[in-house]
């Protein structure tokens, strides 16, 4: 095996037909193991939706008044869900330069004796349909559409390593969230750098141009629909190279998630990626990430995975780059929520500054204690 330089492209509709099955399984569990990403092709969503949630995502930046976006920012409620500020989420201790609305599978306001992570289950907050009228019904058809997506990718998964196709039900709530980001990365104005450039200079750039920093996924799956063609997507390989993943029509680049690496005890690869912002000249990129959900309740358990696909995380482990924080390690939480809720007031300061103080000093220690003993 060697290091990916580029994403393998699996057709979802070989996963329906008994005569190519198998092969999609024997591909999908190659990638698994030793990629983490993957271009997902006919996938079966009409191409009319596409258009209609590539559209209203340009209107929701393009045309919806700054004072109305306001009234739904994420800060307003305790959930994180709504509108973020440009330069607002903080990756990898950088701003993320991106403006974002993020949006979930509708839910009820917790009660007041529900665990604190279950805050995260909460209504929208949708812009006015006085001046986006169309835009909630396209992104809660998306929103189903997506959840039927992922959840028999999921049972792929499961089928892909051995385990049977509703190995994953049991981490899944019957009214399970999703969650999905509509983002806009505007222009930045950054130099052409020479091959004779240092490697500082280039990092110093980097972060400057930084869409998102480099992390992984939480959760089990993601599915992001590129609504724009500019590069900026990036995977990390085993070497530590960037690799780019453009847009492909009519394709979903899925990444596997670290919810998904943790329950599957290393065998799923969660791969490190970043968003790198346009230059300018090159135009807005857009983009759509649809984040599958799990039950905030579960407890961390490996799933019984076999001898002979342990055998090949091992040899894949050792091909792979790591260094970006595990978010769900275990014996740090009791429940994949509680690592849910820390990791967004760990990206949402703002909102965890307004609802959440203890749970945010909390992380600054840590913070803290991490920067302090990387410099000694």
């Amino acid at each position: 095996m060697t290091t990916f330089t580029q994403l393998p492209i699996l057709p979802l509709s070989h996963a329906l037909d008994a005569s190519t099955k198998p092969q999609f399984l024997q591909d999908l569990r190659s990638a698994l193991l030793n990629v983490g990403f993957l271009y997902l092709s006919e996938t079966g969503l009409r191409d009319t939706l596409v258009q209609d949630v590539v559209a209203e995502c340009r209107r929701f930046f393009e045309e919806l008044p700054q004072e109305e976006k306001e009234g739904i920012e994420m800060k307003n409620e305790k959930s994180f869900l709504g509108w973020s500020r440009l330069d607002n989420e903080t990756t990898a201790f950088n701003p993320d330069h991106r403006e974002q609305l993020d949006l979930s599978t509708p839910h009820p306001i917790p009660g007041p004796d529900a665990p604190l992570y279950h805050n995260l289950l909460a209504p929208n907050q949708w812009p006015s349909p006085a001046h986006l009228p169309r835009f909630r019904p396209v992104y809660e058809e998306y929103i189903r559409r997506m959840s039927h997506i992922s959840t028999l990718f999921t049972s792929l998964i499961a089928e892909a390593i051995g385990l049977s196709p509703d190995a994953f039900n049991k981490f899944f709530d019957a009214d399970q969230q999703h969650k999905l980001k509509i983002v806009k990365y505007p222009e930045v104005d950054v130099p052409d750098l020479s091959s004779e450039a240092s490697e500082m200079e280039r990092k110093k750039w980097e972060i400057i141009r930084q869409g998102v920093g480099p992390h992984k996924d939480s959760m089990l799956t993601s599915y992001l629909l590129q609504a724009s063609n500019q590069l900026g997507l990036q995977a990390q390989n085993a070497k530590g190279e960037w690799i780019d993943c453009a847009p492909m029509p009519g394709t979903l680049v899925v990444a596997i998630g670290q919810g998904m690496e943790a329950l599957t005890d290393g065998v799923c690869a969660s791969t490190t990626h970043r968003v790198l912002s346009p230059r300018k000249g090159e135009g807005t990129r857009y983009s759509v990430p649809f984040f599958q959900g799990v039950s905030y309740d579960a407890q961390f358990e490996a799933m019984d995975v076999s001898a002979e696909v342990l055998k090949l995380r091992d040899e894949a482990r050792k091909k792979r780059k790591d260094d970006v924080e595990f978010t769900f390690v275990k014996g740090r939480w009791g429940h994949l929520g509680e690592a849910t809720l820390m990791n967004r007031i760990k990206s949402h300061p703002d909102v965890g500054k307004r609802w959440y103080p203890e749970q945010l000093k909390q992380i600054r220690a840590q913070q803290a204690t991490t920067a302090a003993k990387a410099s000694s």
